[in-house]
């Protein structure tokens, strides 16, 4: 009840988040303007955006079930498509996306699914997410600097430094057994101090999932080639999905930037506000959107509101 109560809360925050940061985005926008740019639209290009990011969700399903299936775990496609879409859904509507691989272990656990398995398939996809996000982000930054300000180049490195930062400690959580002991040993004490009963079967319970979980990264050790193909199918799902602002932008019937120059753009974004602890994100991922694109797209299509005098109203400074 607890989680579920956290849960609903989490949602609510997140709808409110959205509700304040339209308003922000469109009280000085004429919306009757709004509405007749979106039905001018070319809709190829918008279903172009929609099949891509049904790609993208599809990505995410064939790298759990590639890793599940190396683990010894038995899933089909529609299965792994429920996790991937259930990481996604709770990984928006919790801060610092942190709600998502929690509730994809669970469902996983109730399809039968091994906890110490279901947690090193989502750690090593996870890993494979980071270290894509961080090498095309950088690759891009080489060639789109003149797109950030002062305020954009700190967050990108603010930006950079979390996504390493969690890198980093993915990385000791699937290799370092000596760590996942150390943390096993703090969870205990922690249920001690808080006088849990039966921590001793909890202990051996912990032990056990461990002893199968570390017998599980050593078996991906010995076979990098499982990693090697999720890494690779990663970089293909961001770039279908950093592909999709770019058949946006076409549908608009903009073609002063090509496809490449997009992506890297929105890679850039990506990795600034992926790390910021709000739900989705919200607020500043519109934010950075505006700060970012307005070299990419003509300056009567964007907002108003986001004038050099108004900017500093939004919920994040991006243009100081």
């Amino acid at each position: 009840m607890k989680k579920t109560k956290k849960m609903i809360r989490n949602f609510i925050l997140f709808i409110v988040l959205i509700i304040l940061t339209f308003y922000i985005i469109l009280k000085d926008a004429n919306i009757v303007e709004i509405f007749y740019a979106f039905i001018s639209t070319k809709k190829t290009y918008i279903l172009i955006a929609i099949t891509c990011m049904i790609l993208y969700f599809c990505c995410e399903a064939i790298n759990i079930g590639r890793t599940l299936k190396a683990l010894g775990e038995k899933s089909n496609f529609l299965m792994n498509l429920k996790y991937a879409l259930i990481g996604f859904f709770f990984s928006s509507i919790t801060p610092a996306a942190s709600g998502g691989q929690p509730m994809q272990i669970y469902y996983m656990h109730k399809d039968n699914i091994s906890v110490a398995n279901s947690t090193l398939a989502l750690l090593i996809n996870l890993s494979c997410m980071q270290i894509t996000t961080i090498s095309i982000a950088l690759f891009s930054i080489c060639f789109n600097y003149k797109y950030l300000n002062t305020g954009l180049i700190w967050l990108f490195i603010i930006g950079i430094m979390l996504n390493l930062s969690a890198l980093i400690l993915l990385l000791i959580s699937i290799f370092s057994k000596r760590m996942t002991k150390w943390l096993i040993n703090i969870a205990l004490k922690i249920l001690k101090f808080f006088r849990i009963k039966n921590i001793e079967e909890k202990r051996e319970k912990f032990e056990k999932e461990l002893e199968k979980y570390q017998g599980s990264a050593d078996y991906i050790k010995k076979h990098k080639r499982v990693v090697v193909k999720n890494l690779l199918t990663t970089y293909v799902q961001f770039i279908l999905y950093y592909s999709i602002s770019y058949w946006v932008y076409c549908s608009l019937g903009l073609n002063s930037h090509n496809i490449f120059e997009i992506i890297m753009v929105q890679s850039i974004l990506f990795a600034t506000v992926s790390g910021i602890p709000s739900p989705g994100a919200v607020g500043v991922s519109e934010g950075g959107f505006i700060a970012l694109y307005r070299k990419v797209f003509p300056s009567e299509m964007l907002n108003r509101s986001y004038d050099a005098n108004k900017r500093n109203k939004f919920l994040f400074v991006c243009n100081n």
